[in-house]
């Protein structure tokens, strides 16, 4: 053969290669899990290619085109990684579900080959030495950590804002938030810049940008995942955790990362609680004989809530449709209960300053000594991050007779749910994930259900519900019992299997 012809052969070849990824990526787009290792085990796509396709659709449509902002930081090994794990498929096996799939972190998830800044200008350029739990177990696992999520800064907030990485948009509309504080994994998960990402939630972090993207987001009883390595908030609030696609995604997940974990001595009372897989509770007929209760304290609390609340009361008739029982339930005195005079956030700032610093004694590297130094630096710009850590800093120190109120009263409100559970004969309840849709850049964002799950500690999901007239999506969230998760996990997945209402954003389509 001349080298006319091996020149032709190499432009062809060339062709097909590139086509093939053009023509898989839109395949790809939404793909679960477990269909993506289909592809991978037949040849179709490589890991590789995989995140060939993820990296070009955040080229075209993360700081340019959309810009949607969801990146905060790119991992330059990730391409070698997934050529490393696509010859360990063909050598050795598969080590499991996540070998070779590429998933996103929030920023305040440490990463030793990434900066971990919490969306903060304050701590830029940081690299932690070791990887978050998380992150560890996902890597053992075979994933590939193709990079970080924007957030807002400190986690501090519903909008993901900050002084490092700017404003995050909604790829449903340009104009709206993606939901905080990881608004940039919802951002970014929706807008298939990855198969999944993670979240941490203290009150609603995850839920919340899972209702405003049309994703799934899972809130777990704190202790069944590891948080060593998750910038804290209040230690009694915080857990960390997946926004997927589609359930069987989040339950795939969960199989990976829950457990013990010596450095975060919480997860201890995990044992017992994790069944041999989540997968396990995959059940189109999940649904069949639940017995669910409509909590209406959460439904609608202004009028500007009627919205939402239509469209999750369509969603509970499709529950009926598939098989579960609905009731009323209602719980005298509960808003009361969950708020205080910042809005129900009291409770959590009182343990932010002492688990801050605590992180902060622990991470020597970090740019920053104390919750003090933070509060006088110049590079903390937002007047209302720097009035909550004042506030922090103004709360008695956790053994004073104050601190040990509040948790009484997250007691009180515990028992006042259980024993409605109880009466009502209900496995779970139900309510929207947040009460009004993402409101517009600037605006202040009302209606978050997110106090109910964070203060007595139950699980909760959050599933896509429908959409509002104007194209935003919305959630419904299931919260049952603690250690409860398969059980959220049959529900949800029951109820996404009837319903399908999960649709690709608008503002970024499959590339042509």
């Amino acid at each position: 053969m001349n080298k006319t012809a091996i020149a032709l052969l190499s432009i062809v070849l060339l062709f097909l290669s590139t086509t093939l990824v053009f023509a898989d990526s839109e395949s790809i787009l939404d793909a679960s899990i477990k269909e993506i290792q289909n592809k991978l085990a037949s040849g179709e796509i490589t890991s590789e290619q995989l995140v060939e396709i993820y990296l070009e659709r955040m080229a075209a449509y993360d700081k340019q085109g959309p810009a949607l902002n969801a990146i905060s930081a790119l991992n330059p090994e990730a391409l070698k990684r997934a050529m490393e794990l696509d010859r360990e498929r063909l050598k050795r096996g598969l080590r499991g579900p996540l070998h070779g799939i590429p998933l996103l972190v929030k920023d305040n998830y440490e990463t030793s080959d990434m900066q971990t800044a919490l969306g903060s200008s304050v701590f830029a350029a940081w690299i932690p030495p070791h990887d978050a739990t998380i992150v560890k177990r996902l890597r053992e696992a075979g994933a590939i950590i193709l990079g970080k999520a924007n957030m807002h800064e400190f986690a501090m907030g519903f909008a993901t804002h900050g002084s490092l990485f700017g404003q995050t948009l909604n790829p449903y509309a340009l104009d709206r938030i993606p939901g905080g504080s990881s608004g940039g994994t919802g951002a970014a998960i929706a807008a298939n810049f990855a198969t999944a990402g993670f979240g941490s939630d203290t009150c609603g972090s995850i839920r919340m940008p899972a209702s405003f993207n049309g994703l799934v987001g899972l809130r777990s009883t704190v202790g069944l995942s590891s948080r060593h390595g998750i910038a804290p908030l209040a230690h009694s609030w915080d857990t960390g955790g997946p926004m997927t696609h589609n359930v069987s995604d989040l339950a795939i997940i969960y199989d990976a990362i829950a457990g013990y974990d010596e450095n975060d001595p919480v997860t201890a009372a995990s044992a017992g609680h994790i069944p041999k897989t989540y997968t396990a509770f995959l059940k189109t007929d999940g649904l069949r004989n639940q017995k669910l209760g409509i909590l209406r304290n959460l439904w609608v609390v202004d009028p500007e809530d009627k919205e939402v609340a239509e469209i999750v009361s369509i969603a509970v008739e499709d529950m009926k449709k598939a098989g579960a029982e609905i009731v009323d339930v209602t719980i005298p005195g509960l808003m009361e209960l969950m708020m205080d005079d910042i809005g129900g956030f009291y409770a959590i700032l009182a343990e932010l300053r002492s688990d801050f610093n605590n992180y902060l004694n622990n991470h020597p590297s970090a740019p920053v000594t104390s919750v003090t130094d933070i509060i006088k630096s110049d590079l903390l710009k937002d007047e209302e991050l720097r009035s909550n850590f004042k506030t922090a800093g103004g709360v008695k120190p956790g053994s004073t007779h104050e601190y040990l109120s509040l948790q009484e009263k997250r007691e009180r409100i515990r028992q006042v749910v259980l024993v409605a559970m109880a009466q009502a004969k209900v496995d779970a309840l139900i309510y929207p994930t947040v009460r009004q849709k993402p409101v517009r850049i600037g605006e202040v964002q009302y209606g978050t259900n997110c106090h109910l799950s964070g203060n007595i500690n139950f699980p909760a999901i959050s599933v896509p519900a429908g959409f509002t007239k104007d194209g935003l999506p919305v959630g419904i969230e299931i919260l049952a019992r603690k250690w409860q998760e398969p059980l959220l996990i049959q529900l949800a997945y029951a109820y996404e299997q009837a319903t399908q209402h999960r649709r690709l954003p608008p503002t970024t389509p499959a590339l042509p």
